[in-house]
């Protein structure tokens, strides 16, 4: 268990991570009216009718909001799994302790800002909005 988290700061974290959860599920069932992902894509494709071509910019928009926000909230669960676990705060890829100013600002974070900078050097660039 990383020790260098005071009991407080863990768990103002940890309600953190469970507010932001509860945020992110609100906001991906009210976007995805209660459907799957899939079924929220299909019903999208239908609702085009003739003017599908003109609705492509809105549905990919759409579809790039439903990943980020899954993805948040993946990276949101995980780092309540890696609390309940005791290796909430260790870099993942180092074991360093990663700040709790660093963990303040972004509570799902995994590595430090040392191996988050290499990361995001040495990953290939994808297109975002």
């Amino acid at each position: 268990m990383s020790k260098h988290l005071t009991p407080a700061e863990r768990s103002q974290l940890e309600a953190r991570l469970r507010e932001r959860l509860q945020s992110l599920r609100a906001r991906m069932s009210t976007q995805l009216d209660g459907l799957s992902r899939a079924e929220h894509a299909r019903e999208v494709l239908l609702q085009d009718g003739d003017d599908g071509p003109q609705r492509d910019a809105d549905r990919e928009v759409d579809f790039a909001m439903t990943d980020r926000e899954g993805a948040e909230f993946a990276a949101t669960e995980q780092a309540l799994a890696r609390l309940a676990a005791g290796t909430y705060g260790e870099c993942a890829d180092c074991g360093a302790d990663v700040p709790y100013a660093r963990l303040a600002l972004e509570p799902q974070a995994l590595r430090c800002v040392a191996c988050e900078s290499v990361r995001e050097r040495t990953a290939p660039r994808t297109a975002s909005l």
